[in-house]
């Protein structure tokens, strides 16, 4: 017994610590932070509660009243300001670095020409970037220069609109580059469509886009290739709606006019064999590390509990959850399970770069939820750590 005991200390002490960066908006006029939190790994899950941990190492506040997207790129981090919880709008795009010991400080800070920025995505080899602007119903691109801003390249606003009052104009949500790195395409919740844009070396050109369902609200996407590697042949496209809680299948064509096709394969709920219920929104949706799996959360429908991370508290904690699928050769999804997010609005969430942990930023309740993953099956397992009094969580990243 003393043995074991020691050895399961050994194996807790030599786990290797690991950096986290999270985004919040503000709570009560405050929460506007960017953090970065250290996760121990310890032995994962003991005496029904998590055996790891989370502490935050600094705190930073120059990327503007609302932070909402980050990218983290060696010691650089990008910080996005959506801009709508200051006393006047402050939309920015932010490059802050990372000390060796976590801390963030601000290097330079760009106007975005559009506001509501929500999210971005590198192209041209980082020398450029576009922005998905929410509020301001359009896109906006930057180029990057030396000293960590951006000058403005070009920007598109659309006047569009859908059938559901969410929808009284464009509300594009995401930019996302395709594996040749020759597209950039933009969810649209607003509109029902995916906008879709080719990249040349000084411009991006507007292409026909993709139609959704009317009323679906398509909110984010990822490419899909059996092999991880670019391939014309067999490149997939995976759409989630928050609206329908929907996650659409695409086979993607790349034309002769330089454009993209595509054709559906497969349309699904995100609950399995579950209704769908009443109130849920769909959120994100990423591709694991190993490009076997396709994960999505589901917000504001707590259908499972997890327990509370205070020893002396057994009120079971209401979760949201997150949804996760095979994909198959011919594009289809393959459901594997459900499993919960740690809490209620998982809005965004992010895997190691080993794929066996899963970071979970609970929107609602201002928590980090990190939970073990197997990689073999794609299955999200226990929850191994919690952190509150966050804010509310917007965007998490692993170093």
């Amino acid at each position: 017994m003393a043995l074991s005991t020691l050895l399961l200390a050994s194996l807790a002490s030599t786990a290797t610590a690991v950096r986290l960066f999270t985004s919040s908006w503000p709570t009560d006029g405050k929460g506007n932070i960017v953090r970065a939190i250290t996760f121990e790994p310890g032995l994962g899950y003991a005496y029904g509660r998590p055996s790891a941990s989370l502490t935050t190492v600094s705190e930073n506040s120059e990327c503007g009243s609302t932070p909402t997207w980050l990218e983290l790129d060696g010691s650089t981090l990008y910080c996005l300001n959506e801009g709508w919880a200051g006393a006047a709008p402050d939309d920015s795009f932010n490059t802050l670095t990372v000390s060796a010991d976590g801390s963030l400080k601000l290097k330079a800070s760009t106007k975005l020409p559009l506001p509501g920025a929500v999210a971005n995505q590198f192209y041209n080899n980082k020398q450029a970037v576009a922005l998905a602007h929410y509020g301001g119903g359009g896109i906006s691109t930057l180029k990057a220069l030396p000293d960590g801003s951006f000058s403005e390249l070009q920007t598109f606003k659309f006047n569009a609109s859908g059938p559901r009052p969410e929808q009284e104009a464009s509300h594009v949500h995401e930019a996302v580059i395709d594996p040749t790195g020759k597209f950039l395409i933009f969810p649209d919740l607003g509109a029902d469509v995916v906008r879709v844009y080719s990249i040349d070396e000084n411009e991006i050109t507007e292409k026909k886009s993709l139609q959704s369902k009317a009323a679906s609200g398509p909110r984010h996407a990822v490419f899909w290739t059996p092999n991880a590697k670019p391939n014309v042949d067999a490149t997939f496209l995976f759409v989630i709606h928050e609206l329908d809680n929907t996650v659409v299948s695409y086979k993607v064509a790349y034309t002769d006019d330089s454009a993209l096709a595509f054709t559906q394969v497969q349309s699904q709920g995100l609950y399995g064999d579950r209704e769908t219920p009443e109130g849920s929104r769909a959120a994100e949706l990423l591709l694991s590390p190993d490009n076997r799996f396709v994960i999505g959360s589901n917000r504001n429908a707590t259908i499972m509990t997890v327990p509370n991370p205070d020893p002396k508290n057994a009120t079971l904690i209401p979760s949201d959850t997150l949804v996760t699928f095979e994909p198959q050769k011919d594009g289809t999804l393959k459901f594997v399970g459900l499993a919960a997010s740690g809490g209620s609005f998982p809005r965004h969430f992010n895997l190691n770069k080993e794929g066996n942990f899963v970071a979970v930023g609970n929107q609602n309740s201002g928590t980090l939820d990190i939970f073990k993953r197997d990689v073999k099956s794609g299955k999200i397992c226990e929850r191994v750590a919690s952190l509150g009094g966050l804010g509310q969580l917007t965007n998490v990243r692993w170093a």
